[in-house]
C-alpha cells in the first residue's frame, strides 16, 4: 500500500477543496493510504472527517503558497510521516518541503489566469520555469487551458499531465421533490430558471450576466435567475440588482450549503468568468443532471462546452452574446432537449468523480515508477 499526503493551504472551501474531497470518497483504499495536511482549523476538516480520512493540521500555511514557517512546518510533518509522495494543492511550500526530503512531489494547477507579464518573458520566465519544474516531478493541470498557463510560464510541457476535474452525480429530484423545491423558491413550471452558482467576484461576470436578464426580461416575462454564492462583489451585485429592477427576477441565495435543490430547479447552468475558469465544478454538478450550459469562451470552458452538443458558448464580456443564447435556448424547445441528452452523456464519458479519481490515482502510480527508475 502506497502512503500518500495530499496538502492544501486553503482554510476555506473552495475548488481545490472540493476536487481533494471529491478523490477521498473515492480512491482506491486497498492501494492507497491517503492523508490530508490542512491549516489550523480550515472548513475542511469535518468534511475530510466524514470520509473517514486521517487530517494533520500545520502552522503558517494558511491561504499561502510559500512561507517560510510553512515550509518548516511541512517538513516536520513530512520527516514524521515519511509518506511515499506528496500531492501539493499549489502549496509550494509543500513542494519544497517534500524535495528536501528527496519525497516525490506532484503539484495540481486549479485555475486559470493571466500570468503577469514579468513571469511570461525574459528572466522572470526562466526563473518560475525553474522553480516550477525543480518543485515538481510531475504537473497536474485540470484543464487544458490550465496546461497553457503554466507552459507560458516556463514550465516544462513534458512535466504537465492534464487530469480534468470530476464530480459526483447531484441526486435527481423526484417529481414530487422538485415541486417542493420550485415552491420553496416560489417558481412554477412556467418558469424557466438560469442559474449562476460561483464565487461573486468581478472576474466571474455577474455584471454580464444581470444585464442580460434586463435585456431578456421584457420578452420573457417567466424567465429567473439565480445566484449563488458570496464574495468580495456581493454588494455590488445587489446594487446592480436594485439599479436595474430586477428584484422581481433575479434571486440572490447568496451561500447554499447544499446545492441539491438549486441544481434541480434550474434549467440552465450560466458561467460568464473572464478572468479565471479551468473546469467549473458548478457546471459538471449540472451536467450531471442534464442541465446544458451557457458559458464565455474564457479559460478551460471551450474545452467543457461543446457547442450546440451541451451548450452554447459566447463571446467573454459579451452580454449581448449571453443574452442571445439564453434567448436560443429559452425559444427553441427541441435545442434545449438536445442540450440536456449531451450535458448528461458527456457527464458519463468524461466528467465522472471515478474517471478523475482513477487517472490521479494513474499519475501517482507513474509518478512513483519514474522515480524508482531514476
Amino acid at each position: 500500500m502506497l502512503n500518500i499526503i495530499n496538502v492544501t493551504s486553503d482554510k476555506n472551501i473552495g475548488g481545490a477543496g472540493r476536487c481533494i474531497l471529491t478523490f477521498l470518497k473515492n480512491y482506491d483504499r486497498e492501494k492507497f493510504n491517503v492523508k490530508v495536511v490542512v491549516p489550523r482549523g480550515s472548513a475542511l476538516i469535518p468534511y475530510i472527517e466524514q470520509t473517514g480520512t486521517k487530517f494533520i493540521e500545520a502552522d503558517g500555511i494558511a491561504d499561502m503558497s510559500y512561507s517560510k514557517e510553512g515550509t518548516k512546518s511541512l517538513k516536520q510533518i513530512l520527516k514524521q510521516e515519511k509518506p511515499d509522495l506528496v500531492h501539493a494543492h499549489a502549496s509550494l511550500s509543500a513542494r519544497i518541503a517534500a524535495k528536501m526530503l528527496r519525497i516525490p512531489v506532484i503539484y495540481t494547477r486549479h485555475s486559470v489566469f493571466p500570468n503577469p507579464k514579468n513571469i511570461t518573458h525574459g528572466l522572470g520566465k526562466l526563473k518560475n520555469g525553474l522553480i516550477n519544474n525543480l518543485t515538481a516531478n510531475k504537473i497536474i493541470a485540470v484543464a487544458n487551458a490550465a496546461k497553457d498557463n503554466l507552459t507560458e510560464a516556463g514550465v516544462s510541457e513534458k512535466k504537465i499531465t492534464v487530469v480534468k476535474n470530476g464530480v459526483d452525480p447531484v441526486k435527481k429530484y423526484t417529481a414530487e421533490e422538485l415541486e417542493q423545491a420550485r415552491n420553496f423558491y416560489g417558481l412554477t413550471e412556467e418558469n424557466f430558471v438560469f442559474g449562476m452558482i460561483a464565487r461573486v467576484e468581478d472576474i466571474k461576470g455577474h455584471d454580464f450576466f444581470l444585464e442580460a436578464a434586463h435585456t431578456l426580461r421584457g420578452k420573457f416575462p417567466n424567465a429567473r435567475y439565480f445566484i449563488c454564492g458570496t464574495g468580495s462583489y456581493a454588494k455590488n451585485v445587489k446594487q446592480k440588482i436594485n439599479d436595474l429592477d430586477l428584484n422581481d427576477v433575479v434571486i440572490y441565495l447568496g451561500h447554499v450549503n447544499d446545492v441539491t435543490s438549486v441544481m434541480n430547479v434550474i434549467n440552465v447552468n450560466v458561467n460568464a468568468s473572464y478572468g479565471t475558469e479551468a473546469t467549473s465544478l458548478s457546471l459538471l454538478e449540472g451536467m450531471s443532471l442534464g442541465k446544458p450550459i451557457v458559458a464565455s469562451n474564457y479559460g478551460g470552458n471551450p474545452e467543457l462546452v461543446e457547442n450546440s452538443i451541451n451548450g452554447m458558448l459566447f463571446e467573454s464580456k459579451n452580454k449581448d452574446e449571453l443574452a442571445d443564447c439564453m434567448q436560443k435556448i429559452m425559444e427553441n424547445r427541441d435545442l434545449y432537449e438536445t442540450l440536456c441528452e449531451g450535458a448528461k452523456k458527456l457527464y458519463e464519458e468524461k466528467y465522472t468523480s471515478g474517471i478523475m479519481t482513477k487517472n490521479i490515482e494513474n499519475v501517482y502510480f507513474e509518478t512513483l515508477k519514474r522515480g524508482r527508475t531514476k
